[in-house]
């Protein structure tokens, strides 16, 4: 039976940075973790004591094998994460995945499956879809205030490591600008635009054979038209619009984090705004939907479903193509 809402029992399974994000918003507002889980007993150790956590598991089994873990929320590299999601799977337990879902869309597919064999929850921690200010963009977009929505452009630029060994560098561990930063401009034109039709992208690869810069042109099967660009070498505006023929929503820096939304006319006059100040990072919101989702006695969040989280993930997989991107073992 689902728990009710704020009973849910998470296990936080890695220790890396993102998990430790997590872990203090879901702290921070009023969820319930009463585990986590490393390949190192000193990594798990170190990472309960400095979130206040019960229990610290020396592996990742024994987090999923725990009677008081509901749902465990998998942060580990994303070659990982379909092995990690189906062994939680396999264990009874819902499980909140890391964005990019997969490595790709292969794997996102076998998870889903699995998922709906078991009827369990599985979802995409695409935190950004879940935060207040997307909801907004989300309804002004479909209220017909903008006219025809043509087109989305977002960026996703940060000055990261250049370190050759770093994960985001290397193949081996699903590095690459792709993965870890293009996924967020690519899921949010899914969002407002629907199923991509056409793909071209560019990119410029690293000495170790990752991407560094990822350009894309997506079209729309509704005829809108998406552009994103990704760096993980240099850092720009980090800003989003969504254009249509009666306006268009500017979202400020940085958008895909909590910020502000400006609603603009055909002549670029403002004519409406959404500010809201958020605790933490904000990723208690993805949380607190799945609690949602559970609490109904459902499996899926219609803000993110499967079906669409596997879509993303083809699309990331056409990205590729056109970059002759491969990761070792596909």
């Amino acid at each position: 039976m689902p728990r009710s809402r704020g009973e849910v029992r998470w296990g936080i399974l890695a220790t890396g940075g993102i998990a430790h994000a997590m872990a203090r918003d879901l702290l921070l507002h009023g969820h319930r973790v009463t585990a986590v889980g490393s390949r190192r007993a000193e990594a798990a150790g170190a990472f309960a004591a400095e979130h206040g956590i019960d229990r610290a598991h020396a592996s990742y089994d024994e987090l999923i094998a725990d009677p008081d873990v509901d749902v465990v929320y998998v942060a580990t590299p994303h070659p990982l994460h379909a092995e990690n999601a189906l062994a939680a799977l396999g264990a009874g337990k819902h499980v909140l995945v890391e964005k990019a879902f997969t490595l790709n869309a292969g794997q996102a597919r076998e998870v889903v499956r699995e998922a709906a064999d078991r009827k369990l929850l599985v979802m995409e921690a695409m935190w950004t879809r879940f935060l207040p200010h997307m909801a907004f963009v989300r309804e002004v977009a479909a209220s017909g205030r903008l006219g025809e929505v043509c087109s989305v452009h977002a960026d996703h630029t940060q000055k990261l490591s250049d370190d050759p060994a770093h994960r985001l560098n290397n193949l081996a561990l699903g590095g690459g600008a792709l993965l870890d930063l293009g996924v967020y401009p690519l899921s949010f034109a899914h969002d407002v635009l629907g199923p991509v039709a056409e793909v071209a992208a560019s990119a410029t690869m690293r000495e170790t054979g990752a991407d560094a810069d990822v350009a894309t042109t997506l079209r729309h099967v509704g005829g809108g038209v998406s552009t994103s660009f990704s760096s993980s070498r240099t850092r720009g505006r980090n800003v989003a619009s969504v254009l249509g023929t009666k306006g268009r929503i500017d979202i400020e820096a940085v958008w895909y984090s909590p910020t502000v939304v400006v609603v603009r006319d055909a002549n670029g006059q403002e004519v409406d705004r959404f500010e809201q100040s958020v605790s933490g990072r904000g990723m208690q919101y993805q949380a607190a939907e799945v609690e949602r989702v559970l609490a109904a006695g459902e499996l899926s969040s219609p803000l993110l479903t499967p079906e669409h989280t596997v879509a993303v993930m083809e699309t990331l997989d056409r990205v590729r193509d056109a970059i002759e991107l491969r990761y070792p073992g596909e």
